[in-house]
């Protein structure tokens, strides 16, 4: 550590000074600066593209796995869908500052409740460019500053992109220290920074289950995460089955290696005979894997058989566990045993169905009649993403502004003392 921790506690130092200023940013301050941004990334789209091939030729020798290499992956839309989703956020209304609720009491005090920022933000990820756009946008809107720790993978990628913001927070006249990166791929970084709650008031992990394990194990300072996605859809007896086969298909296919992608499909045995052949023929055509029990080989040929840790496990990938299930309770119970808390879906007409599905499953979100991949900041209207949280303490679920941000009392009073 003598090498990095000068440099590492320079940069912590930098980064709490700058978080009372940032704490004071005016709401159209924010929105010059993110908007510069989103021009910029537009800007800049061949030397991001550039940046991001030596990453990707790097991922390549190093032979990542091809859903590794789509995370990394910067195309002209994955960059558009940036700059639109940082144009998003600068839109979203400034959560600083303002009183979510006021009441006086019997002696004449008045009580408020004004949301304000946590103060230093430290984000831990793995292979998304995205992530380092999403994070430092949220966290500069939230009055907060960022220390943005990316994988290696994705180094140069991610170093481009925080340029682009200090960038334009030194043309607005503000500290870069706002949006700083932790400009090594030294694993000791982490550790270090990991104990660091004296700077730090919050950690939020972003990747694999391993990762994420790691530093809820040695942080020193509160953490946000979801050690993995085990979503469901189940496919109720009163199902549109059209709907339900859209809904399947999307759910794994449309981007498997993310967090909130189905990797389970739970069948009611009523529909199994008419749906399982024909979203078998549509996945096996996308090049998916099934892994099923009896009944799901019996209607679909091509499936190989299950085994017991296949439900329950993070895919990430083009597999698919699939089970035919007698009823909604047993559906339930599967999801409790097997599922992580993320992101389940019921596909059903029934109203009845659907309603105890909303109340027994406790997941951090809960679909009806619709894909799990909805089960993200973005497409919740929060603009993007700080991250998902499947615990129940300060946040849950996708995070948006509001879950960066705490709150304190004002208490006002005309010279009233306590007996």
């Amino acid at each position: 550590m003598k090498k990095i921790g000068p440099d590492l506690k320079k940069m912590l130092t930098a980064s709490r000074e700058a978080a009372s200023a940032a704490a004071q940013l005016s709401s159209p301050s924010k929105k010059k600066v993110l908007r510069s941004v989103a021009s910029a990334l537009l800007k800049e789209k061949k030397r991001l593209i550039a940046e991001n091939a030596k990453d990707l030729s790097r991922a390549r020798t190093e032979g990542l796995s091809p859903a590794m290499i789509d995370r990394l992956t910067l195309t002209d839309k994955r960059i558009q869908d940036m700059a639109h989703g940082v144009r998003a956020v600068a839109s979203l209304p400034d959560p600083v500052g303002r009183v979510s609720k006021t009441w006086r009491r019997p002696n004449g005090l008045k009580i408020s409740r004004i949301t304000v920022p946590l103060g230093v933000i430290l984000i831990i990820y793995e292979s998304r460019p995205n992530v380092t756009v999403e994070c430092a946008s949220l966290c500069f809107k939230s009055g907060n500053t960022v220390i943005l720790r990316g994988g290696s993978e994705a180094f140069h990628s991610n170093r481009a992109l925080v340029a682009i913001f200090q960038k334009a927070l030194k043309h607005a006249g503000f500290p870069s220290a706002m949006i700083s990166f932790v400009n090594t791929t030294d694993r000791k970084a982490v550790d270090f920074l990991l104990r660091q709650d004296a700077f730090i008031q919050l950690v939020i992990p972003r990747g694999g289950e391993a990762l994420i394990r790691k530093v809820a194990a040695m942080s020193k300072i509160p953490v946000i995460k979801h050690y993995k996605g085990v979503c469901h859809v189940f496919v109720d007896r009163k199902a549109d089955l059209k709907k339900a086969l859209n809904i399947a298909y999307n759910a794994k296919v449309q981007r498997p290696g993310v967090c909130n992608a189905m990797e389970t499909l739970l069948v009611h045995q009523r529909v199994a005979p008419k749906f399982l052949p024909a979203l078998g023929r549509k996945l096996e055509a996308a090049g998916c894997e099934i892994r099923g029990d009896k009944t799901t080989k019996r209607w679909i040929p091509g499936a190989v058989a299950a085994k017991p840790g296949d439900y329950g496990y993070e895919f990430l990938e083009k597999i698919l566990a699939v089970k035919v299930v007698p009823d909604l309770e047993t559906a339930i119970r599967h999801i409790q045993t097997y599922g992580s808390a993320h992101t389940d879906a019921i596909v059903t007409q029934d109203k009845k169905a659907a309603a105890i599905f909303k109340q027994k499953v406790d997941s951090s979100s809960v679909m009806v009649n619709a894909s799990t991949r909805f089960s993200d900041g973005f497409q919740y209207g929060f603009g993007a993403e700080i991250g998902i949280s499947t615990d129940k303490i300060h946040a849950r679920g996708p995070m948006g502004l509001e879950g960066l941000t705490s709150y304190k009392y004002v208490v006002e009073g005309n010279g009233q003392v306590r007996t």
